[in-house]
């Protein structure tokens, strides 16, 4: 750590002293105060950059603050375990200097509440015009602490690493109705751009301006237009909702979490039994050795792509597919969904069940993430009503510089139209946050009507928006499969739901918004529509 790097290694604020060893410039550079750990508070002060100014305007200082766990990332989590965040603040912090006159920034790092309340304090002493917040990862609590100064806030999602805490977080800001926070999402430098500019525009203005909505006008005047949303012919056949109700209520969902068994529940009619990790374990263990090497060799044939997973893991993932078909079969259920990365970091099952529940959706079961009940509800709903059409649970990325919605996910089928429906390439590679086990990249057919949902027993409600799949994204950052589609109705509107609902969304190809809408007048429920 004490040989010193390049200039554009380094956090831009840093550059300054780039002839200083590593381990003298981490004890005076904002920028890189999490190097050391990001242990207490962030060295402050000090260290800043300008851009160039122009006929002798006013500088207009802003403090970027980065909202991360560290400038590498050393656990699981978007984007991924190892994950270098320096040269991409380098660029964050290059680009706007090049892009924005009269810009001067502060950039520093923070972990969470406690370290952005004394970025604060810190600069009332030496004043700031207003911050930027960048959401590095998911839920590191930063913007909350950033808008109580009053300053102007806008608040930029960096895409596939922040992103379910950016969706979350900023559906409650504008639920609570600031004028002083403005977000960005958006994948393009230039839009961030636009908007820092209105730091400019806030300082001149005052305590009045209304900073919220003028980061809106040039967000929504820098989204495209709705581009030619006509889709392939979808000879889609659905139950009626009286049937659908009815065979909710003869399905069963499985819940793998805990130590023991836990009090069955009800969602959307349909009976859930929480079981325990052991019980799945074990049928894991007793898998047949020679069929589990046979589906592991179908799918060596099959996928387009293998990386960074060895036939022996595909063997071990093949024998967690059989253990969850044993486990459905001897409780009589059609649906499953496991705490799977609780389970396979806390010892409690040892193999990731990803490629198993791409094969259960294949065969028109469900095999659902992260012990999530609800979607696992909505899943079911689409397999039942569709009559086997898969649900894809996603981590939904929002791109209003493509008018995009990307539902990112680790799992996904390859029969998106059913059992009996025509195949696409899929890829199988290693879980993205941690680099271990087996997953799937599915790349799913571009052109076709997807509708997403998602249900709320407690409020009797079911979200629904349509969008049409235009491709898929390749980024190696966060979850494997990424579905891109351009949703049907008001963009804008779409930030506005994920507080009350989650990150979670459950997308199948069909247009089903008014199956959905009749099952749900079936039921006494209602639905939601957030576009």
């Amino acid at each position: 750590m004490s040989s010193a790097k390049k200039n554009d290694e380094l956090p831009l604020g840093c550059a300054l002293h780039a002839g200083l060893s590593r381990r003298k410039f981490l004890t005076g550079c904002a920028a890189c105060a999490g190097a050391a750990g990001l242990a207490g508070a962030p060295l402050l002060g000090g260290v800043s950059r300008f851009s160039e100014t122009a006929g002798g305007a006013e500088k207009v200082r802003v403090r970027v603050l980065y909202a991360l766990h560290g400038p590498r990332q050393l656990d699981p989590d978007w984007p991924n375990k190892g994950f270098d965040f320096v040269p991409v603040m380098n660029r964050i912090n290059a680009e706007l200097l090049k892009r924005v006159p009269n810009l001067e920034i502060i950039p520093a790092l923070a972990t969470g509440e406690e370290q952005a309340k004394a970025v604060l304090a810190e600069d009332a002493k030496l004043p700031v015009d207003g911050y930027l917040v960048y959401q590095m990862n998911c839920w590191n609590k930063v913007a909350q602490t950033a808008v109580t100064s009053g300053k102007p806030v806008l608040y930029a999602d960096f895409q596939y690493g922040g992103s379910g805490g950016f969706l979350v977080y900023t559906a409650g800001f504008l639920r609570a109705g600031l004028k002083n926070l403005g977000f960005v999402a958006s994948s393009k430098i230039e839009d961030l751009a636009e908007a820092v500019k209105l730091f400019a525009a806030a300082k001149a203005a005052g305590p009045s301006y209304d900073f919220a909505a003028a980061a809106a006008r040039v967000r929504t005047s820098r989204t495209p237009k709705p581009g030619d949303l006509s889709v392939m012919p979808d000879p889609l056949a659905v139950l009626p909702a009286e049937e659908t109700v009815r065979r909710l209520k003869a399905s069963r969902i499985l819940a793998v979490r805990g130590a023991e068994a836990q009090p069955s529940i009800n969602v959307l009619g349909i009976p859930v039994d929480y079981i325990p990790f052991a019980e799945l374990n074990a049928a894991w263990a007793a898998a047949d050795k020679d069929e589990a090497k046979a589906v592991a060799d179908r799918w060596i044939r099959s996928a387009a792509r293998i990386e960074g997973v060895s036939r022996e893991e595909l063997v071990n993932s093949a024998a967690m597919y059989l253990g969850q078909k044993a486990v459905l079969k001897a409780r009589g259920a059609n649906a499953i969904t496991v705490n799977c990365l609780g389970g396979f970091y806390g010892g409690h099952i040892h193999a990731y069940p990803c490629l198993g529940f791409h094969e259960l959706c294949n065969e028109g079961l469900v095999g659902a993430c992260e012990c999530d009940v609800a979607s696992t509800a909505s899943m079911t709903a689409v397999a039942v009503m569709t009559q086997g059409r898969p649900g894809y649970i996603s981590d939904p990325v929002m791109d209003t510089s493509h008018r995009t919605i990307i539902y990112a996910h680790c799992v996904a089928s390859n029969r998106p139209f059913g059992p009996r429906g025509a195949v696409n390439p899929f890829e199988i590679l290693t879980h993205s946050e941690d680099r271990q086990g087996a997953s799937v990249r599915s790349i799913l057919p571009a052109g076709w009507m997807t509708t997403s949902i998602e249900v709320s027993q407690d409020r009797k409600e079911i979200l629904l928006h349509r969008a049409k799949a235009v491709g898929n994204d390749p980024d190696d950052r966060a979850c494997r499969t990424k579905l891109v589609a351009e949703p049907v109705g008001d963009f804008e509107k779409l930030f506005t739901m994920w507080d009350r609902w989650g990150w979670h969304r459950v997308t199948a190809y069909g247009d089903i918004a008014e199956p959905v809408k009749a099952l749900a007048a079936a039921i006494g429920w209602t639905v939601v529509e957030e576009a």
